[in-house]
């Protein structure tokens, strides 16, 4: 069997060598003579595949190692009896980590909490549904749009309640109303609004420019936007506007209109940018790749050899030690506790109880071990748990993930030729640092403070010492 794939799919050689031979490219450089004789063909979201690409070619199965699949023309494939398969749910979980990421960081830069927010999900699939229980786990008070879904339960969404719709689906037209969906129209009071909807073109759920300078115009002055869906579901000229007009506090973009060739102006006004990476966490590229490559064995009659576990490596931070006791712990002359004292101070341990110095970051570069400096958020009154549980969220999250590193990488774009500013994009994807997801790491408390832990198990850590 002969098998072309994406080379950003990690371990698709090592793991896809027991059943064919694999001819590793990249996604851009998948071409109709590069597939002709190819019996299989695994792909991630660069590479269209079409009637252009596989018209007259051998290939008889189509996996896509990723949740979306709007690059692949699936009625085709199923005209001409080629199999296909995605993997649904396999990076859900590391996007919403970065949803999470990005909001903290945020929340940081601009002196927020987000603990009492309210937040509009729109699209609450694999990724959105992740991101409403983070949210909520976070103490945010969390509004779901999703009308397909609301459909497809039989319970009218709250616009419709009464009238005499076809998303009755055949139940009463009375029915009780899902108070966990609700119209688009009720997220425009929200204090933040992200989105985690498929692209789609055309039919009643159109998503193409769902955030059309219409969307920017209702939504609550200074609300923060966050997109880490599909680039073309942001109409990105009304969205440049909705930025100069000052209508958003702050806007976080991991996909963009006309990748890899980019908006540099549009790039240039977002609060944090990123190269659709969201769901690039190590952990998810590997279940997508394990996904892909048992349905390829089903479909050729094949027997699975591996699963994940055969591919994942030790974490790089497997253990963060967190001490606390600093945290309000002096008060001052206004009974708020003492502005120059640091939130408390994090040591690496590599499980064997060893001190590790420093982590390597993008291209290699060393990030100081010490991240708790003296207290950089000289606002917060830390007789207020809340507002110091943040502040440690944040730091804590950044030692696992830090976003602010991704958009810095990005921003490099900016600096390069014209013509080369694509290839540029698709290299920070291509040669993407290993990211681990926040499960992998156990945070360690030196004392109990349940609202933190809580908090911490809330958006993906094990936690001890509380």
């Amino acid at each position: 069997m002969r098998i072309i794939a994406d080379a950003n799919i990690p371990f698709v050689r090592e793991c896809l060598s027991c059943v064919g031979d694999v001819q590793v490219l990249g996604g851009r450089e998948i071409t109709p003579e590069v597939v002709a004789n190819a019996d299989a063909l695994l792909v991630r979201s660069i590479t269209p595949v079409n009637e252009q690409l596989l018209r007259g070619s051998s290939v008889r199965f189509v996996g896509t190692a990723t949740i979306g699949f709007d690059h692949v023309d699936v009625a085709y494939l199923e005209r001409n009896g080629i199999g296909f398969a995605s993997a649904p749910g396999s990076n859900a979980n590391s996007a919403a980590e970065y949803v999470i990421a990005g909001l903290l960081e945020i929340a940081r830069r601009r002196r927020l909490r987000l603990e009492g927010k309210s937040i509009g999900v729109i699209g609450v699939g694999n990724v959105g549904s992740r991101v409403a229980r983070k949210c909520e786990a976070l103490g945010m008070r969390v509004l779901r749009n999703d009308p397909p879904l609301a459909r497809s339960t039989g319970i009218l969404p709250v616009a419709l309640q009464g009238q005499d719709a076809p998303a009755t689906h055949g139940r009463d037209a009375h029915a009780t109303t899902d108070p966990k969906y609700v119209p688009i129209e009720a997220l425009c009071d929200c204090d933040f609004i992200t989105i985690h909807t498929p692209l789609t073109r055309e039919g009643v759920d159109k998503t193409f420019h769902l955030a059309d300078a219409g969307f920017f115009s209702r939504l609550k002055p200074e609300a923060v936007f966050v997109n880490a869906s599909r680039g073309a579901v942001v109409d990105s000229e009304a969205l440049k506007a909705a930025i100069r007009a000052g209508r958003l506090q702050a806007v976080v973009l991991d996909v963009w209109e006309g990748e890899p060739n980019i908006d540099i102006e549009l790039l240039e006004k977002v609060d944090l940018g990123t190269p659709h990476v969201a769901g690039y966490a190590f952990d998810g590229k590997v279940a997508g790749m394990i996904m892909i490559y048992r349905s390829l064995c089903e479909h050729f009659g094949l027997t699975p050899k591996f699963d994940g576990k055969d591919f994942l490596p030790v974490p790089a931070i497997p253990r963060l030690e967190i001490e606390t006791g600093s945290v309000g712990s002096e008060k001052g002359r206004s009974g708020l506790y003492s502005s120059t004292k640091s939130l408390g101070s994090i040591s690496l341990k590599n499980g064997k109880g060893e001190s590790l110095d420093a982590r390597l970051g993008f291209e290699g570069e060393k990030s100081s071990q010490e991240i708790f400096p003296p207290q950089s958020r000289p606002d917060l009154p830390f007789s207020d748990p809340g507002a110091a549980d943040e502040e440690l969220l944040a730091r804590i999250v950044e030692k696992v993930y830090s976003i602010a590193q991704d958009d810095r990488n990005t921003r490099q774009i900016a600096d390069q030729p014209s013509e080369g500013r694509g290839r540029f994009f698709d290299a920070l994807r291509k040669n993407y640092p290993v990211r681990r997801e926040f499960q992998n790491t156990t945070v360690v408390l030196d004392r109990p403070r349940e609202s933190l832990a809580r908090k911490l198990r809330g958006i993906g850590f094990v936690v001890e010492g509380s």
